[in-house]
């Protein structure tokens, strides 16, 4: 849990900063001198369910956007250079709100950090995600 002054340090870095994507640049214009919605989104950082990574998308720590996707993709690149594990994956998206944009995000910082990417060019079911990694014995 961050402390009201930390919140407010990552709101102002935030919109220094984010420039990825423009819903997330608005949505942080317009709650500027909204505490209660300022705190919401950088009050802790976004937990990992029984599914994985899953919230509201907004702008935040606590929400779903390019940078918490793009957080998690390197902590699993850290975990993946270092093992003894085939360094592939694979990557499908279906039709959920930015999940493209968030698979392809996470498919560029696996390529940055020497991961082999296989990534579907359209929706796909999550069948066929499992037998990619199969396929291609990734990870």
């Amino acid at each position: 849990m961050y402390t009201a002054e930390q919140q407010k340090f990552q709101y102002k870095c935030w919109t220094n900063l984010a420039n990825i994507d423009r819903d997330i640049v608005a949505e942080l214009a317009t709650i500027w001198d909204e505490a209660d919605a300022i705190q919401d989104r950088f009050y802790r950082d976004l937990v990992f369910g029984t599914g994985g990574l899953s919230g509201v998308i907004g702008a935040g720590i606590n929400r779903m956007n390019v940078y918490t996707v793009g957080k998690a993709t390197q902590g699993y690149c850290n975990y993946l250079n270092v093992s003894d594990k085939n360094n592939s994956v694979c990557i499908a998206y279906d039709s959920r709100n930015k999940s493209k944009l968030f698979a392809e995000t996470a498919a560029g910082i696996f390529a940055a950090n020497d991961i082999k990417v296989y990534i579907y060019p359209e929706l796909m079911p999550t069948p066929s995600l499992s037998f990619a990694v199969r396929y291609f014995h990734a990870n």
